[in-house]
């Protein structure tokens, strides 16, 4: 079976600075420099943020190397702790200005669409220290005046824009699953870092209608969507689901594309007592400041059901979690490497939610993919890793995304995580992800088997399927979350 997908469909793939750049000539250590600094054993091997793959002093090649295997448009990051050396007054550092400008100039030359996002969890670790990070509105102002500078600089040949990569992470994992620094736990702190990363996501918008000048710039977020399945048909497992969609997904798609956080929502966490604060200017600021267009990063769907209170379930610190449990449901395929649930159907099921319930604004995949660790298991004799899994996977995806798009879900774009193996936080290069492989005691790269058969996807903007996809032959369409 042969796919064609849309014309002009991106063909890409995605990255971050804090995970390519490597820390050379920064002015400023972001979160992870820090927390490596001080307890680097949490690393995998102890191998921290220091050269990642070098993209700082390799990227023409790596750009090369890029448009080998067919891309047509690479999300990558500007890193606010490169870019300006006085965090109050958003000064200019002279080298983190050229760099971004020879990148961004690079990409092009190659025909490459350079899409650019503004903060992947890369926040200023002096911020934190100073107002407490993401937990301090100031903080936001301050991104805000980041971002500003970012459109001035490279408006003029950056079209497409995004202010974060998956705020959610940065709750979950700064305030309440500790795979973040600070590895804090605290719910009530959670639910107001989730409304600043809001408020500061709209005042960058605001920024970004002022000043930008490129007639086609338009300018979005990016969210990491985890569809909340019940485990049964109950009214309780229900309930449980419809909460923690409310939670994980809504609340930075409904203020991203509508202007507004959930009523239903607001109205629990107020009966909780740990509602966020807000004013009205704030509000309205989120109000009139919604998104162009929507970046979504899938990998893995997320299994509720109804939460088990004990009798001392109310000793304990508030958790949004306690009005839902993960399920582990049986049978369930998995990425044993990484530990998720491989289930491609969840993005048709997304794309039919975006299209009923967000006006069908214009989205692309954003993420997807699968870190498998010890690639070398499956490389030939010519140093090619033999990646055939990855090809099933995202072939699977790409289905089910294809199908979507058949029935009218505004989809522009495809975008994998990663081109080339990248540094991935505490994780480091455990696991790989990339097109790419990388050598990170060499820094020696090689295109793999999958770089190759996705240029043939790339080039005739179509897709043969050649493998069975699980689901499809009793699909039932859902229309929404």
């Amino acid at each position: 079976m042969k796919l064609e997908f849309p014309k002009d469909f991106w063909w890409g793939a995605a990255t971050s600075g804090p995970q390519s750049e490597g820390r050379f000539n920064k002015q400023h250590a972001n979160m992870f420099d820090y927390w490596y600094e001080v307890e680097p054993e949490a690393f995998y091997k102890q191998v921290g943020p220091d050269t990642t793959s070098n993209f700082y002093n390799s990227f023409k090649e790596d750009i090369r190397l890029m448009k080998e295997i067919g891309l047509n448009s690479v999300r990558t990051s500007i890193q606010w702790t490169r870019l300006i050396d006085d965090l109050e007054t958003g000064t200019l550092n002279e080298d983190g200005v050229r760099f971004y400008n020879e990148v961004i100039d690079e990409f092009i030359a190659n025909g490459i669409r350079p899409v650019m996002n503004l903060h992947h969890f890369d926040l200023p670790v002096e911020l934190y220290h100073k107002y407490g990070g993401w937990e301090n509105k100031r903080v936001g102002e301050l991104f805000a005046n980041f971002a500003e500078q970012c459109f001035k600089l490279f408006s003029d040949r950056v079209t497409d824009w995004f202010t974060f990569n998956e705020p959610m992470v940065i709750v979950e994992g700064e305030y309440l699953m500790q795979f973040h620094y600070p590895k804090i736990v605290d719910g009530p702190k959670a639910v107001q870092v989730a409304y600043n990363l809001v408020l500061a996501s709209a005042k960058a918008i605001q920024k970004f209608r002022e000043v930008n000048t490129n007639p086609k710039g338009r300018i979005g977020t990016i969210l990491n969507l985890t569809p909340p399945y019940p485990a049964t048909d109950s009214p309780e497992d229900k309930k449980a689901s419809h909460i923690a969609n409310l939670w994980l997904n809504r609340l930075f798609m409904d203020s991203a594309v509508h202007g507004e956080l959930p009523e239903e929502l607001a109205a629990l966490f107020d009966s909780e007592g740990v509602l966020w604060e807000s004013t009205p200017e704030e509000l309205a600021i989120i109000k009139e400041n919604v998104i162009d267009v929507l970046g979504i990063n899938f990998y893995h769907p997320h299994r509720v059901e109804r939460p088990e209170f004990s009798s001392n379930s109310l000793a304990i610190d508030w958790l949004p979690t306690k009005f839902w449990k993960d399920y582990d449901m049986p049978g369930r395929r998995m990425n044993h490497d990484k530990g998720w649930e491989i289930y491609p159907k969840a993005v048709y099921d997304i794309g039919m939610d975006i299209k009923e319930n967000y006006n069908n604004i214009e989205w692309f995949m954003s993420e997807n993919g699968m870190g498998v660790s010890r690639e070398e298991r499956w490389m030939n004799a010519d140093g090619v890793i033999e990646d055939d899994y990855r090809i099933s996977f995202i072939q699977e995806h790409l289905y089910w995304l294809h199908k979507v798009i058949e029935d009218g879900s505004n989809c522009f774009g495809y975008h994998l995580w990663t081109p080339i193996d990248c540094w991935s936080w505490a994780n480091a290069y455990r696991n790989r992800y990339g097109f790419i492989s990388n050598n990170i005691h060499t820094q020696i790269k090689t295109i793999k088997k999958s770089g190759y058969w996705f240029k043939g996807v790339a080039d005739t903007n179509t897709m043969e399927l050649t493998i069975h996809v699980e689901g499809a032959e009793n699909f039932k369409p859902v229309t929404s979350l």
